[in-house]
């Protein structure tokens, strides 16, 4: 039977490029975000997670989606899927990697390679849509 991995992302664009983060211990880098906790809604992960890796606070009021998006989890046995559900939002605070963060890049569509596959979809997505340059 498949595992699914429920996650749910912020798409921070900016110049046409994404805000991503590599967690410490990791190889690759992510869109923020992370696993949904029991009982919590997307816009309540949204807000917890950004706020635990990137020290800022998402304003529920500009949440839109973007897309939700299926791919093998980087990492874990063949038939384990994440599913990234995808989240524009403004912000207040300075962005600034927590603990858990050891490094916050700007990418390109030229990086797609350096995160993992779900990502790579978003990418191709945001790529095509004229967003990510």
């Amino acid at each position: 039977m498949a595992t699914l991995i429920d996650t749910v992302a912020w798409v921070r664009l900016e110049g046409g490029r994404i805000l991503c983060a590599r967690p410490r211990g990791k190889d690759v880098f992510y869109i923020p975000g992370g696993k949904r906790e029991p009982g919590e809604s997307d816009l309540q992960t949204l807000v917890r997670e950004v706020a635990e890796e990137l020290t800022v606070a998402v304003r529920p009021d500009t949440v839109a989606h973007v897309g939700t998006y299926h791919a093998q989890a980087h990492g874990h046995p063949d038939g384990a899927v994440v599913r990234m559900a995808c989240y524009r939002a403004d912000y207040t605070g300075e962005l600034a990697a927590s603990s858990e963060i050891e490094e916050v890049e700007w990418f390109g569509y030229a990086d797609r390679d350096r995160v993992p596959p779900v990502d790579q979809i978003l990418f191709d997505d945001l790529h095509r849509d004229g967003l990510l340059k």
